[in-house]
């Protein structure tokens, strides 16, 4: 089996994107928020049909783990409650993905996460969407403000309830960024990779694990920066006086494979054990085109992986293996349905 760990809902239906301008609208002029309009089934289907599941099937993929569009999150705009509101909105859509493909996908939260707010809402989102719509985990973003980083870093107390909550359900965070507000920092290219590094820079750098030790994050899109220049990390770790990395961050901490040409793949598997390697695409995501060298998709992540040269037990673990181990709930889930 083949599990993507990286999906998002970048194809949903138009009504749902209309709403939020509405409701970003509503917010500047200090009106109320409008109802949240009607999405037949069937939109859902011809949205999900002609672009993911249609992928998916193409490029030989069992099963995504699919949370709303990140870069949609835009935690930045208006406040917690217009975040409330539209985090509701985005994960009882992608609830309705999962409950008409279950055997496809399975659902993450968005959190309604905003600049200088606690994480009370986040706590209860992520609660109401582990316990009621069945969701497996949910997406984290270090920095609500947009490229402006005016939030603690992740080993801050701060952070600690949201993390207490994930320990009590057992479920993982992905730590994903959303659109950049900085117009320094291109938000796919440059903001997304930059808070992939800084996460990890920060684990090195704090204690977070010593206090949480079964807590799990997956840093995506190969982990930014931080397998390229390993030796640097090591080296910042060791003159921090913290253990290496294997034992201070790695334990709790795992890349994906949203790396979009062979070379960066063979390097991430090449310094990165297996065991801290998912694989996903991120599709349709950050990058859609064919690549002119190779004639396919750049996010076409499989083909890399298959081509890796290591042996298949750790390609086992890469394709299906961690993921079952990260986000027990989804391996409980395919357990149930003798998977």
């Amino acid at each position: 089996m083949i599990i993507d760990c990286h999906g998002h809902y970048t194809t949903a239906p138009p009504q749902h994107d209309a709403w939020r301008k509405d409701q970003l609208a509503a917010f500047a002029e200090a009106r109320p928020t409008p109802a949240y309009p009607r999405i037949a089934d069937d939109e859902i289907r011809e949205s999900i049909e002609q672009n993911q599941l249609r992928l998916i099937r193409e490029r030989g993929a069992d099963m995504t783990i699919f949370s709303p569009r990140a870069s949609a999150m835009a935690h930045h705009l208006g406040d917690e409650r217009i975040s409330e509101e539209w985090s509701r909105a985005c994960n009882d859509l992608i609830a309705r993905v999962v409950g008409l493909f279950p055997e496809t996908f399975a659902g993450v939260c968005q959190l309604p996460q905003s600049p200088g707010a606690g994480l009370k809402a986040s706590v209860a989102e992520l609660e109401r969407c582990v316990l009621e719509l069945g969701f497996v985990g949910c997406n984290l973003n270090p920095d609500p403000s947009g490229g402006y980083w005016t939030s603690p870093p992740l080993t801050d107390r701060y952070w600690y309830p949201m993390y207490e909550k994930m320990v009590e359900l057992d479920v993982p965070a992905m730590v994903h960024v959303s659109s950049s507000a900085n117009p320094v920092f291109h938000a796919t290219g440059a903001h997304y990779i930059n808070a992939d590094t800084t996460a990890f820079m920060q684990f090195i750098e704090g204690d977070l694990f010593a206090d949480f030790p079964e807590l799990r994050l997956v840093i995506p899109h190969g982990g930014g920066a931080v397998p390229y220049h390993w030796g640097r990390y090591r080296g910042l770790a060791d003159m921090l006086r913290k253990p290496p990395l294997a034992e201070h961050v790695m334990k709790n901490v795992f890349f994906d494979t949203c790396v979009y040409h062979q070379p960066g793949i063979n390097l991430l598997l090449q310094v990165i054990d297996p065991g801290n390697v998912l694989f996903g695409s991120e599709m349709v995501g950050a990058v859609r085109g064919i690549d002119p060298q190779t004639g396919h998709y750049f996010d076409d992540t499989k083909r890399y992986v298959d081509a890796l040269d290591i042996p298949e037990a750790e390609r086992a673990k890469v394709f299906e293996g961690n993921a079952r181990r990260v986000y027990p709930r989804l391996d409980q889930a395919l357990q149930t349905r003798g998977r």
